[in-house]
């Protein structure tokens, strides 16, 4: 039987919310085995003399619990 946990993190980029994204994923893939899926919970940009200058996305990231004892 698998058991699945799900963890809150947020993540920025200077280009894109697709950036955000993928980079927030490929970090937490570092040091959480196992990642199955990731949930856009919000979106959010940063702004300075009316130009975006940062995406921020926070994210619920879904991995299952290893066997491994």
């Amino acid at each position: 039987m698998a058991v699945a946990k799900n963890i809150e993190i947020t993540s920025s980029s200077s280009s894109s919310f697709d950036d955000a994204i993928k980079s927030g994923v490929e970090r937490a893939s570092r040091t959480i085995n196992n990642i199955r899926g990731a949930w856009v919970k919000e979106q959010k940009v940063e702004v300075s003399d009316g130009k975006v200058i940062e995406y921020r996305v926070t994210m619920i990231v879904t991995f299952v619990l290893s066997d491994d004892e």
